[in-house]
């Protein structure tokens, strides 16, 4: 199994979108996404730090996505 990538939220909001999910609102800080079936995630933005691991896996979960899927939107 690969090891999961370090990821900024910016780096994830773009790699979602590439599978497309959009953009529906931010609040402070938080950026919440949907799909058109009906997922929906929200990634915290902070300038210049990763998502911790932790999170990183519970957005990927809510997304619906493996680490290796999450790997090749990064490339």
């Amino acid at each position: 199994m690969p090891k999961l990538p370090s990821v900024t939220a910016q780096g994830l909001i773009a790699a979602l979108e590439k599978i497309d999910f959009l953009v529906i609102r931010q609040k402070g800080s938080h950026v919440r996404m949907k799909h058109e079936d009906g997922r929906v995630v929200t990634i915290p933005v902070h300038a210049g730090k990763d998502i911790g691991k932790g999170l990183l896996l519970k957005i990927l979960r809510d997304a619906d996505l493996s680490k290796e899927d999450l790997i090749d939107l990064l490339k």
